[in-house]
């Protein structure tokens, strides 16, 4: 039985690995099928309806049912309504705040899955396939393996994401993100917020099928997290010399590209959210600077932020290192000294072809990947590439709520 059949097969194990086999026979990440995404009752649910095969396969049509259920019925209800192109302070085909959070953020949160998917299975493996976890803590990391697919699988987990979709989330909509004045949606009317017929659909399918889907996007990230904590403890195999400059953890940060899609569907609905009030609260676009800022460096800080709890194994890797590599360059050079400048070498030893001088220069050399290894396993071109992940669809925004001179005469004032 695969693991996407109604039971899971790592969520059956009920003894430790390490009492049915030793170390040698435990199954790799990959023979546990870590994933994110395959489990839970939607998955299930997406299964059993052909939305989704069983490594997800079949996206097209996800991402054709899932958007069609969420945007057109709003398309066709506002021309029943009369609210297509008017009709209303805000009609529904400008409504750009809407189309962007249904027709981009969403759609990129469904492509995300198979992205996310595809890439962290690696990530997990590695651990293993590099031999960072070794020997006795093989089975506790199998542990935290099937402790992550226990709760992604969690069904209470995901009705009690439905719920808060359902009540707190339509409140956050109404009293937050909704414009507080007459659109295709809604109508203000004495200061009573009224429903139009597409708003309806709007309200109690298309908004909580996307808060769903992203806040189950923010519960992964959750199980992801716990398990990176969960890895950390071990005792990992850390070796200072490594290349990465990260002591063997670089692919830790290279993974955190997985989650690009996640960071641009975020950024997709800070630029709608800026627009939108920039068109139709008279807002002006350079008071957003600070709140842009913010935004991008809290989803990085969510995405790198938990990559520091390896951190102390790092720096404690690196002063092992710096102590360990001091030690054998001192008694290196002494004898070198000793042999080339003081005298000792033999008559008939050659200075030209000498090992002793190539030895030197690698000895300097590993000294150095010492000397240069980060304590976090990321470095700044993961951050940056996250960061141009994130804010890239800001960039259309200012040709959208801007002429061209005004853009212009805009970036002129923020950078000067």
């Amino acid at each position: 039985m695969t693991i996407m059949d109604s039971t899971p097969r790592d969520v059956r194990h009920t003894q430790s690995p390490s009492t049915e086999r030793n170390s040698a026979e435990l199954p790799t990440a990959n023979e546990l099928d870590f994933s994110l995404i395959l489990g839970g009752p939607i998955f299930q649910l997406f299964r059993r309806s052909h939305l989704s095969g069983d490594g997800l396969e079949l996206l097209h049509r996800r991402l054709l049912f899932i958007t069609g259920i969420a945007w057109l019925p709003l398309l066709v209800l506002s021309i029943v309504g009369g609210h297509l192109t008017s009709g209303a302070g805000l009609p529904f085909l400008h409504d750009i705040e809407a189309h962007a959070r249904l027709l981009v953020a969403l759609p990129m949160l469904i492509l995300a899955e198979v992205v996310v998917h595809r890439r962290l299975r690696p990530v997990v493996s590695a651990f293993l396939t590099r031999r960072i976890v070794v020997g006795p803590d093989v089975p506790r990391f199998v542990t935290a393996i099937q402790d992550a697919m226990k709760l992604r699988n969690s069904v209470p987990v995901e009705l009690a994401l439905l719920l808060l979709i359902f009540t707190l989330g339509l409140w956050v909509w109404r009293s937050q993100i909704a414009l507080g004045t007459s659109t295709w949606y809604a109508v203000v009317e004495n200061g009573q917020f009224r429903l139009t017929l597409p708003g309806y659909w709007y309200a109690f399918v298309s908004v909580p099928v996307f808060q769903f889907i992203l806040l189950r996007w923010y519960l992964r990230l959750l199980i992801w997290f716990r398990f990176l904590w969960q890895v950390a403890r071990l005792n990992l195999q850390i070796i200072p010399t490594h290349p990465d400059r990260a002591g063997g953890l670089g692919f830790l940060g290279k993974g955190a590209y997985a989650f690009g899609p996640i960071l641009f569907a975020q950024g997709v609905l800070l630029s709608a959210l800026i627009a939108s009030r920039v068109l139709y609260g008279g807002a002006v676009l350079s008071s957003f600077r600070v709140e842009a800022g913010v935004v991008i460096g809290f989803f990085l800080l969510v995405i790198l932020g938990p990559l520091a709890m390896f951190t102390p194994k790092l720096a404690e890797a690196k002063r092992r290192g710096l102590a360990q590599y001091g030690l054998l360059a001192s008694r290196y050079v002494e004898q070198f000294d000793r042999k080339w400048v003081g005298g000792g070498a033999a008559g008939d030893d050659e200075l030209l072809g000498t090992g002793d001088i190539q030895s030197l220069a690698d000895l300097g050399n590993g000294f150095a990947y010492v000397r240069e290894m980060r304590a976090i396993p990321f470095g700044l071109d993961d951050v940056l590439r996250l960061a141009a992940a994130t804010a890239a669809p800001l960039v259309p925004l200012g040709l959208i709520v801007l002429s061209f001179e005004e853009l212009v005469a805009q970036l002129v004032k923020i950078l000067f």
